[in-house]
């Protein structure tokens, strides 16, 4: 392939555009001649006016990525987001996918200078398009779905970031996709006050496997610990059995202030939890951390509040402030009305006298909408389910993972194991 001029370039990649065969042989003989692109990337951008996006992706790709590649001045990162932005909204699915590494690149390129510029919102909707054109099913976790949440974030964009969130994510390929992506995914979840969402993914960045200790992981312990505190009013310092060593050894140590918080906060007195909060101000702002930490302390009086649901069936405003040390009962009122507008509690409020009457949970489970709930669960569950069994198939045949197990049999002695006698069928 004679690629030393634009016009031959231009050439190859207007006449092996058409069908599959004619594609895979372009993309080789692009392949070929990446570093003659990539080293006249200046020269050979011309191409780009040449071609149609729609029609020559592959090649459009191929030079796009080139000129992306080098840093670009902040003078022209607007002039360079354009095109990006115009390719991906425009190219051929088929064709990005045989150079779909090219085509993160080019993405992550984006994301890059929208960052530069501080114009994240910018990139939200081409990254949208880019994760659904690269994604081969809903379940497979791209390396740009990290990058799409952040500027979602950035640009507090949370609802749309949220929407990728509601698929279930079983295939991964590299670990720190999945940590980036269930760490920004919680913090779009805290925006979106969906507290239930994020605390299950910052679980499953605490409780991933993991060799040695990440940064990630450790500022998500800190979150889903405050996270724990807002929504459930408790926190368990207990790892699951599942969890790494290494996080178990180290996550307790490496965010001490935020467990210290837990501690303080089951005894239920404000003062000496506002207290705690004002001498560690400074570590809590450091970590991005302070806007959470004072939703903690405000989620204590609801806490004290909730704890008297369960002790009384009728108790006035000015006894609700007294115990669960609010200031006033036109606040204790303003804070029992909104639980009641959550459904974190049920009662009434008697204007008249001041009296709070506590109630059982009005839900009998036999509505329309709670079946189709109930339903959608239980099918989730069961698509899950399926999933898992064939996973495990696939990993009781995988040729290294029967190697690995093999060789860490031979460490354990029959003196390892429990003397019950076994059943077999032979």
């Amino acid at each position: 392939m004679n690629v030393n001029s634009v016009d031959s370039l231009v050439t190859e990649i207007q006449g092996l555009s058409g069908s599959s065969q004619d594609l895979a042989n372009l993309n080789n003989l692009l392949k070929q001649s990446e570093d003659v692109i990539r080293s006249q990337a200046s020269t050979f951008a011309s191409c780009l006016t040449r071609l149609d996006p729609s029609i020559h992706s592959l090649g459009y790709l191929y030079v796009l990525e080139a000129c992306t590649a080098s840093p670009v001045p902040v003078a022209q990162a607007n002039e360079l987001i354009l095109p990006v932005v115009r390719f991906i909204d425009v190219c051929s699915v088929e064709q990005i996918r045989l150079a779909s590494d090219k085509f993160i690149s080019v993405c992550k390129r984006l994301h890059e200078l929208v960052m530069t510029l501080n114009a994240p919102l910018r990139a939200v909707g081409p990254l949208l398009t880019a994760i659904h054109k690269i994604q081969p099913s809903p379940e497979r976790l791209t390396p740009l779905h990290s990058d799409f949440l952040q500027v979602c974030l950035s640009s507090k964009c949370y609802k749309v970031g949220y929407s990728i969130l509601e698929d279930d994510i079983c295939e991964v390929d590299q670990p720190r996709d999945f940590f980036l992506y269930c760490y920004y995914g919680g913090m779009i979840c805290i925006g979106q006050k969906r507290f239930s969402k994020a605390l299950e993914l910052f679980h499953k960045v605490v409780t991933a496997p993991m060799s040695t200790m990440n940064a990630i992981a450790v500022e998500a312990y800190k979150k889903y610990i405050l996270v724990s505190l807002i929504y459930l009013r408790q926190f368990s310092a207990n790892f699951p059995k599942y969890t790494s060593s290494v996080a178990q050894r180290n996550l307790k140590h490496l965010c001490q202030p935020y467990v210290e918080l837990a501690n303080s906060y089951t005894y239920g007195n404000i003062s000496k939890l506002e207290e705690y909060v004002q001498t560690n101000q400074d570590k809590f702002e450091n970590g991005n951390n302070l806007g959470l930490v004072k939703q903690v302390v405000s989620s204590m009086y609801k806490r004290n509040i909730q704890r008297l649901t369960q002790t009384y069936l009728t108790l006035s405003l000015q006894d609700i402030a007294n115990t669960a040390q609010i200031n006033t009962p036109k606040e204790a009122e303003m804070l029992v009305l909104e639980m009641i507008e959550d459904g974190e509690i049920y009662a009434t409020i008697n204007q008249k006298d001041g009296m709070v009457r506590f109630l059982e949970d009005p839900e009998q489970y036999k509505t329309c909408e709670m079946i189709e709930h109930i339903d959608s669960s239980i099918q989730r569950i069961m698509k899950l389910s399926k999933k898992l069994t064939a996973m495990d198939e696939s990993m009781s045949c995988d040729p290294q993972y029967l190697s690995k197990v093999g060789r860490e049999r031979q460490r354990f002695d029959f003196d390892d194991f429990d003397n019950v006698p076994q059943k077999f069928n032979l």
